[in-house]
């Protein structure tokens, strides 16, 4: 949808309604809180990321897999690796000299099948 084709409509008068306003405003979380939403949603704002979190969900994979699935470099990968366990999207585990990273929740999973959901519509 092109921006010139989306129209705002206004209401014609201004009237607060006071029990709504209240109502509402005491349900917006802090500031510190959708501060941190609004990063944990920023992370999903790359295609990369998007690539990575894809494949894993598909499969657990370690490092040297997920370049070659995606054809990137391991450093690449490692590099949003990183940040994607520091937002705690992805976790790690060990077995012998291999790293395997997975999903880190069934939330993760839900966020980006319902986004697929919603683009596809």
């Amino acid at each position: 949808m092109r921006e010139e084709d989306v129209t705002i409509e206004r209401c014609e008068c201004m009237h607060v309604h006071e029990e709504l306003k209240n109502r509402v405003a005491r349900r917006i979380p802090e500031e510190e809180k959708l501060s941190d939403l609004a990063a944990f949603f920023k992370v999903f704002g790359d295609v990369t990321r998007i690539r990575i979190l894809y494949a894993l969900l598909c499969s657990e994979m370690c490092v040297c897999d997920l370049a070659q699935v995606l054809d990137m470099t391991q450093s690449a990968i490692s590099h949003q690796l990183r940040l994607l366990k520091q937002m705690a999207l992805v976790k790690n585990r060990r077995e012998g000299k291999t790293v395997f990273y997975s999903l880190s929740d069934g939330h993760i999973t839900t966020i980006l099948s319902q986004g697929m959901e919603h683009i596809e519509e």
